[in-house]
């Protein structure tokens, strides 16, 4: 069977690699993430990788903190994360690069975009750190950039629910599910996917998403094998 992508950004939270604990590091949990990446990479899909940092640091909730500042916390968060994953893929014997957007070349590549293609041409899992190495935007910006850049066939969003809901699902036993969305009805509707910045460079740059439960982790495989898991966003 072929993949139904050819090259993939999947952007996974922080809070997904922490666990029931919601906080640190849960290596069981990042394992079997890996190892779905790692069966996606040995069907000759291209990945690259985009981590968020709310494990370790919530720049929103950070109190009386200078913005910028909590954000450039965040920022390493992610990068802790970024190193997370590689060593467990590596593990698993992937050939993994990590990029930061902030220079930090004892740990990290810098983020070249060139460089970074060049790698997924190679069969190298990229992954991205520290967001857009910018304060005030999120990583799930940082995600829809990164796709767009690289020209990414599909950006991948590893969520805590199985879909796009009209409300929050956890709460309401009535909220109904969207099996496809377009940006325009994200923004206008104010749905709970993503931040209106993200959504609006998605639609801007007609790329396409899929929003997918990853408590269970071969989702990542399926979803590149073309199965039906989760909601498809696309302006088209």
């Amino acid at each position: 069977m072929e993949p139904k992508y050819k090259r993939i950004l999947l952007k996974v939270s922080g809070e997904a690699l922490a666990g029931e604990k919601k906080s640190g590091l849960n290596f069981n949990i990042i394992m079997d993430i890996c190892k779905s990446i790692k069966k996606c990479a040995d069907a000759g899909v291209q990945v690259a990788v985009v981590v968020g940092g709310g494990n370790f640091w919530r720049g929103r909730s950070s109190g009386a903190m200078d913005r910028t500042r909590a954000d450039h916390i965040g920022m390493l968060a992610t990068a802790m994360n970024a190193l997370a994953l590689a060593d467990c893929l590596e593990a698993l014997g992937c050939v993994v690069r990590v990029q930061t957007a902030i220079a930090m070349q004892q740990v990290a590549e810098p983020y070249i975009r060139n460089k970074a293609v060049n790698h997924l041409n190679k069969g190298r899992v990229v992954i991205f750190g520290c967001g857009t190495g910018n304060p005030f935007f999120s990583t799930d910006t940082a995600a829809s950039l990164r796709a767009a850049e690289i020209e990414a066939d599909i950006f991948l969003k590893a969520t805590l629910v199985d879909g796009v809901y009209d409300k929050d699902p956890h709460k309401y036993d009535d909220a109904k599910k969207y099996n496809t969305l377009t940006f325009s009805q994200v923004l206008s509707e104010e749905l709970a996917v993503m931040d209106s910045t993200a959504a609006t460079m998605c639609r801007d740059n007609r790329m396409k998403m899929l929003v997918f439960d990853l408590s269970r982790p071969d989702n990542i495989y399926d979803a590149v094998m073309g199965k039906e898991v989760g909601t498809i966003i696309s302006e088209d």
